[in-house]
């Protein structure tokens, strides 16, 4: 059975859907793996890594339309999908929710379509959850990235000259990328607060040292699968009158509230960016499903009155060797489960989490993404 991984194409992805030392794990189980020439170079990896344990390197996309299983990180661009095989099957961030005439052409090419932020959370999946290790990852990215435009220490610092406050930071959203964030802060010296609409969120930042604030409401906030649920209108007027009032003391506002499959709910409003101090940062993570902030512009740096908005949409690529390696070993945790990896490499369709991440087979998309 033959892996291809394909050259990543969109302008701000630097992450390889395989690194060598995954690559020769595949390899180890028997299969035969082919990477598009320079598909590794923006991640760090050269061909050459790739060749010392095996892969071979494909000049044209000449062995594609040979592969059993495609490897991306984002979904191909059309001439490339024309290009594989019919029963073929691609796996990657395919972004189901918004590439629904390239699940169409998938379906008419007979291609069989894995989604993989469609894992599950439960503890066999945990190995191949790739919105966990890519999160964790950006959340981290996230602090780094605004206390590098803060311009001012993090820390608390005592001197015979005087004392520095230390950084106030806000974090708006407590999924994996937000707990990172917190933590990441916390080593930084900043004094961190956090908001979720889901309860359970505040005891784990407690444990991390962070304050939690939150609306008190009885309202279902969480959804089957432990992610946030689109809260009602009244809840979201008082979340607002909340967050107005702590936001204008904060220092840096990382925003990463999502809800699997919809837009991101706006947290911050033109009003509450205006009344932050000059010389604040916001990080807006959630911009790629349309921004947690009002005023977020798209792969910029935007200023409002001194007050910095910082709209990266792929924040991850600036840890791509790691983000890709991370993404790597959930790619191998999941064909594992899928293809009984003995002689025969028997495909396990019926596998629950295999099921939830299968969003073309034979010809068919998905109820869930059907328009």
């Amino acid at each position: 059975m033959k892996i291809y991984i394909v050259k990543e194409t969109a302008i701000d992805e630097k992450r390889v859907a395989l690194v060598p030392d995954v690559a020769k794990k595949f390899i180890k189980d028997g299969f035969e793996v082919f990477l598009e020439k320079d598909a590794g170079h923006l991640s760090k990896f050269n061909d050459k890594d790739y060749i010392s344990v095996g892969v071979n390197i494909d000049n044209n996309q000449d062995n594609i339309s040979d592969a059993d299983v495609i490897f991306c990180v984002r979904i191909p661009e059309n001439n490339l999908i024309n290009k594989i095989k019919s029963g073929a099957c691609i796996v990657g961030l395919l972004n189901p929710y918004d590439n629904k005439e390239k699940l169409e052409l998938l379906s008419s090419k007979g291609i069989n379509a894995f989604s993989m932020e469609l894992i599950p959370r439960s503890p066999r999946a945990q190995s191949m959850d790739v919105l966990s290790s890519q999160s964790n990852l950006a959340g981290y990215k996230a602090v780094i990235n605004s206390a590098s435009l803060y311009n001012k220490a993090m820390p608390m610092m005592m001197t015979a000259a005087g004392t520095i406050a230390p950084a106030k930071i806000f974090i708006m959203g407590v999924g994996v990328a937000g707990l990172q964030a917190i933590a990441t802060a916390k080593r930084l010296g900043a004094v961190v607060s956090a908001t979720d609409v889901r309860r359970a969120a505040g005891e784990q930042c407690e444990s991390l040292g962070a304050s939690f604030i939150m609306v008190d409401e009885d309202e279902d906030s969480e959804d089957s699968g432990g992610y946030a649920k689109e809260m009602s209108k009244d809840y979201q007027e008082r979340q607002n009158k909340l967050i107005s009032e702590h936001i204008k003391s904060q220092d840096i506002v990382i925003c990463s509230a999502l809800i699997p499959g919809k837009t991101a709910p706006t947290l911050l409003t033109e009003h509450m960016v205006r009344s932050m101090k000059s010389g604040s940062v916001i990080v807006d993570m959630a911009i790629e499903r349309g921004g947690n902030c009002e005023l977020t512009v798209p792969n910029e740096n935007a200023e409002i009155e001194g007050v910095t908005i910082i709209g990266d949409m792929n924040m991850i690529a600036g840890l791509a060797p790691d983000a890709s390696n991370l993404y790597s070993r959930n790619l191998h945790s999941f064909l594992s489960l899928f293809i009984d990896l003995s002689a025969d490499q028997k495909l396990n369709w019926e596998d629950e989490i295999v099921e939830a991440v299968n969003i073309v087979k034979d010809s068919k998309i998905s109820e869930s993404f059907v328009k």
